[in-house]
């Protein structure tokens, strides 16, 4: 099968102190290790508050991982996301050779630094 690239957003119930909410993300980490997926990034946004409430729950932890892999990858994985209740809601998109690109770009900084730069010479031009 064709090799692609995906990114993976879950979210975990807020009830975890941070060691069951590392060991939970490690977990499925494992999960796409076993299963022959290589993990680019993987990103940890924190407690975040939710736009509604999910199983009456108002926070919960967000995690990001970007990686490569088969088609089936992504059965398992979410498989693996329904089968455990300590995680909330889950959402795996295929990037696009563009999506790729803005990943690369967001994790080397270089969209901050843009925006910087616009500022600064807007600041100087004044």
């Amino acid at each position: 099968m064709e090799v692609r690239n995906y990114e993976t957003v879950f979210i975990l119930t807020p009830v975890l102190n941070e060691s069951q909410v590392q060991e939970t993300i490690e977990k499925f980490s494992q999960v796409l290790k076993e299963n022959g997926a290589d993990i680019i990034h993987a990103e940890n946004w924190g407690l975040k508050k939710l736009a509604y409430p999910i199983q009456k729950k108002s926070t919960g932890y967000y995690h990001l991982v970007e990686f490569t892999g088969s088609g089936n990858i992504v059965d398992v994985l979410e498989l693996a996301f329904r089968r455990d209740e300590r995680i909330i809601r889950f959402l795996t998109t295929v990037l696009d050779k563009h999506a790729v690109a803005y990943g690369e770009r967001r994790r080397k900084g270089e969209m901050n630094q843009q925006k910087a730069k616009k500022e600064s010479e807007a600041a100087v031009a004044q």
